[in-house]
């Protein structure tokens, strides 16, 4: 499906505001970017392997809306034909009217056709098979290689918003995960993501796993590696929301269950987390974080001693950090 990109080059204070007009007119779903600095819940919401960081703010913007393409070579907007030229004076007509009211900086629009495959496929090109110790992580693009048929093989589809598992945080949680899960382990995966770590538990030899994540995208990644890895739906559940603010998911996840939490985020989240996790936990369950960036080291561990659990290993790579600790079997 072919696409007709409206780029509009403006400034960070008008972007709410052009978005809300431009909606009016059929145009959603906007592409932002810009450099302003995430604040500090957006941080706690992103249960993400690595904190995304920018260069300085400069105050300019671009918006990007896109709008359908006909076999004609038309553009379909709200269910009705038009044209690029209509669809490009409309947006410049309202850009033009705000502009008698408000600074939206230089205001241009460029224009160009795009496709589907343009922002869905072309991340495939950089994902290709590779090895953590004796396990072949590979995607359904690809094929095992004959002389590594003896590994554990999982195969992970991450899609355009999950991790695969090539990031030193995730090794470090898999890892520290190959040490402590037994037969009997019942696991919580929070932030699953794709369902990496919980999948690979069960491969591991873990009873049963419960994941959380924030982002709905994630039931759709979830299912689809799950069925690659012939992993059945009771064995692994999902649960989207927020497990640090919502008592109805904290109590779905259910009361001190776990054998092993494991939590590959950010050291912004981990603080939050981890006296909720205790809830969460067996006593005498494991706790395994990661996602910590080295300078945030002594913060997470300050936080896993805070909510009164016992620091067992500390593990570097590269230079992120993975904690690993224990709840007491005794308070």
């Amino acid at each position: 499906m072919k696409w007709m990109k409206f780029r509009i080059k403006t400034i960070t204070d008008a972007e709410d505001i052009i978005i809300s007009t431009l909606y009016d007119i059929g145009l959603e779903g906007a592409q932002i970017e810009d450099k302003i600095p995430l604040t500090a819940l957006e941080k706690e919401q992103m249960f993400v392997d690595i904190l995304p960081e920018g260069p300085e703010d400069d105050g300019i913007a671009y918006l990007s809306f896109f709008v359908e393409e006909t076999e004609d070579g038309g553009l379909l907007l709200n269910g009705e034909e038009t044209t690029k030229q209509a669809v490009l004076e409309s947006v410049e007509e309202e850009l033009k009217e705000l502009r008698g009211f408000m600074d939206i900086g230089e205001g241009s629009v460029a224009v160009e056709e795009t496709e589907d495959i343009d922002w869905i496929n072309n991340w495939k090109q950089y994902f290709h098979q590779f090895t953590i110790d004796d396990v072949l992580v590979i995607p359904s693009w690809e094929e095992a290689a004959p002389e590594d048929q003896d590994k554990m093989i999982l195969h992970i589809d991450p899609g355009t918003a999950f991790g695969t598992g090539m990031h030193d945080t995730t090794q470090l949680c898999i890892r520290a995960l190959r040490k402590y899960i037994t037969p009997e382990t019942r696991l919580l995966d929070v932030g699953t993501g794709s369902g990496i770590l919980a999948i690979l538990s069960i491969m591991f030899g873990a009873k049963s796993a419960v994941g959380t994540d924030l982002d709905p995208c994630a039931i759709e990644a979830v299912r689809e590696n799950k069925e690659a890895n012939g992993i059945a739906d009771e064995v692994f559940k999902l649960i989207i929301g927020n497990i640090i603010t919502e008592r109805e998911i904290q109590e779905q996840v259910g009361t001190e269950c776990y054998d092993i939490v494991a939590a590959n985020i950010l050291a912004e989240v981990l603080v939050p987390l981890t006296p909720v996790i205790v809830n969460h936990l067996k006593k005498g369950g494991i706790y395994i974080t990661s996602g910590i960036i080295d300078d945030k080291e002594q913060t997470v561990v300050d936080a896993v001693k805070a909510a009164g659990l016992e620091v067992l290993e500390v593990n570097h790579q590269g230079e992120w950090v993975g904690v690993v600790a224990r709840k007491k079997s005794r308070r």
